[in-house]
């Protein structure tokens, strides 16, 4: 049964990454996590791999560690995770299921707890170390995430390139998007380019998403 209920979530958000159906996509933020849940309702076998993430080599052993994590200005824990395969049914029948990913795409993410334990926030950021392959393909990332929130209510704005910045494919891109909601703030970047000290067989090439809670209404 529990296998049945992960299977129809993740269905139900791929549904929503693919349609772009954004008032229906709000009814959750990352397979069953939502922001303002306590961090002790959070499936234990789901996401493993827990970690401090501004405090290198520290491990969790359980969400409810949190207060081992260095907080941020705002008074947030960054808690790492990954993905669970043991428990996704789908992992053994396709490589698009396996390990970390969103879309399709290899993904690095970030729990933001605050200090009661509550989930204030999500950061996902395209996994710099993927193979050559996806990280040819991470900016593509955010064109899911606009899709996914509807592509309406975007201020986006483009970066300045600096002397030594090249193209990548013909391509520049260096783009910083924001939208509000009722009850979402989302920032969004997208990065495409190589550095003047880069070779050709590396670049920049980056998706960095962050979604918090408001309490606008």
């Amino acid at each position: 049964m529990k296998h049945r209920r992960w299977v129809w979530a993740l269905s139900l958000l791929l549904l929503l990454v693919a349609c772009g159906d954004a008032n229906a996509g709000e009814a959750i933020d990352l397979r069953d996590l939502n922001l303002g849940m306590s961090v002790a309702s959070i499936p234990s076998e789901e996401y493993i791999n827990l970690a401090c993430a501004e405090k290198e080599g520290a491990k969790l052993a359980a969400w409810s560690e949190f207060r081992t994590c260095p907080a941020d200005e705002m008074g947030l824990r960054g808690i790492s995770f990954r993905f669970n395969d043991e428990v996704n049914p789908l992992a053994a029948l396709s490589d698009k299921y396996q390990g970390t990913k969103l879309g399709g795409h290899p993904v690095l993410l970030t729990g933001l707890v605050d200090s009661s334990g509550a989930l204030q926030g999500i950061r996902i950021d395209t996994d710099p170390n993927a193979r050559l392959f996806w990280r040819k393909k991470a900016y593509l990332l955010a064109l899911s995430v606009r899709a996914r929130y509807g592509e309406a209510g975007w201020m986006c704005r483009e970066a300045e390139s600096y002397d030594g910045e090249n193209p990548v494919g013909g391509l520049i891109i260096k783009e910083h998007c924001e939208k509000r909601s009722e009850r979402r703030h989302l920032i969004l970047d997208r990065e495409l380019y190589r550095r003047a000290s880069q070779p050709l067989s590396d670049f920049v090439n980056a998706t960095h998403l962050v979604i918090e809670q408001t309490t606008d209404r």
